[in-house]
């Protein structure tokens, strides 16, 4: 366990803070997928969160990114309290075999996110760019059209050419979207997928880390190329 400061707090959505933790003179390794534990410096006790940077990200900035939720149930931390610029907090880890391999027979990657659940996709999608691939894709799904954490980033990255991207808003109301709507199905994840030898990595609400497995199963990819992550209790 190591004591930190956090750097800064910037909204990510309405609902998440992303959080900059500074790692100073510590040496923090880490796989990308990878959470650690974390709580205000001397209290108990510690809520987990997947780190959203790149471990060459963290390596060049000397920072952490972890996407805070603001709502301690949506986000599974139950009381845990919203950390603040300059801060002391304690982090244990990391943790956690939600993880990108470290030399992928693949040169495929397809990523799908559900709310909260693009933190551990986000440090994955950004390792696998610096990474020999061939093709990655990325199908984010948020509850409204301003709860796209790293959506400008994503963007960017998918007008780069860099990455395909696809998103998908589950709910009606709130702000203004004329994009696609309604939960993934095989179609939408068939524009994605460049062939069966695609390796997924899913992470978000539980209802979608059920039911998405069976889709890509449908979709031609086997059950040995499909990593999961169950993040939050709620719908994204």
């Amino acid at each position: 366990m190591i004591t930190l400061v956090v750097r800064d707090v910037q909204p990510a959505t309405p609902r998440a803070n992303l959080v900059h933790v500074e790692l100073g003179n510590h040496a923090f390794e880490y796989t990308a997928g990878q959470a650690v534990l974390i709580a205000p410096h001397g209290q108990q006790p510690r809520w987990p969160y997947s780190i959203a940077s790149a471990p060459e990200d963290a390596k060049r900035s000397g920072i952490i990114d972890l996407l805070v939720g603001l709502d301690p149930v949506a986000n599974g931390a139950q009381g845990a309290p919203a950390p603040a610029a300059g801060d002391s907090i304690e982090v244990e880890g990391p943790f956690g075999s939600f993880t990108f391999p470290e030399e992928p027979i693949e040169r495929r990657f397809l990523f799908i996110a559900g709310g909260t659940g693009i933190a551990p996709l986000r440090s994955m999608l950004r390792h696998a760019l610096g990474m020999p691939h061939d093709r990655i894709g990325l199908f984010y799904s948020a509850r409204a059209a301003d709860e796209f954490a790293f959506g400008e980033e994503f963007r960017a990255l998918a007008a780069a050419g860099a990455i395909e991207f696809r998103q998908t808003v589950t709910r009606d109301g709130g702000a203004p979207w004329s994009g696609a709507r309604g939960r993934l199905t095989i179609d939408s994840l068939r524009e994605l997928i460049a062939g069966d030898d695609t390796l997924c990595f899913v992470c978000g609400p539980v209802s979608m880390v059920d039911d998405v497995p069976r889709v890509l199963q449908q979709a031609g990819i086997s059950r040995e190329r499909i990593r999961i992550e169950e993040w939050q209790p709620h719908d994204g």
